[in-house]
């Protein structure tokens, strides 16, 4: 959990330089889990039913997806 914790303070500090796959791996450690992707668009699930959709762009995610991934795990 100690390197998805820097992902996160990086996410805090500077959330325009987050690629996907460190957003991917943040929401995994907090429960979710992909559940649908179609195109560009992943769909990632919490047990609660908490529903979460992020675009891949390329080379980094939005920083609105990064204020929402914040804001879902309390940060």
């Amino acid at each position: 959990m100690a390197g998805v914790e820097k992902i996160v303070e990086k996410m805090q500090r500077q959330p325009y330089g987050i690629t996907f796959s460190e957003s991917q791996k943040v929401l995994e450690a907090y429960g979710f889990k992909v559940v649908r992707h179609k195109g560009s668009h992943y769909q990632f699930r919490r047990d609660s039913g908490e529903l979460i959709t992020i675009k891949k762009d390329s080379p980094t995610v939005k920083r609105a997806y990064i204020e929402d991934i914040l804001s879902r795990i309390g940060k």
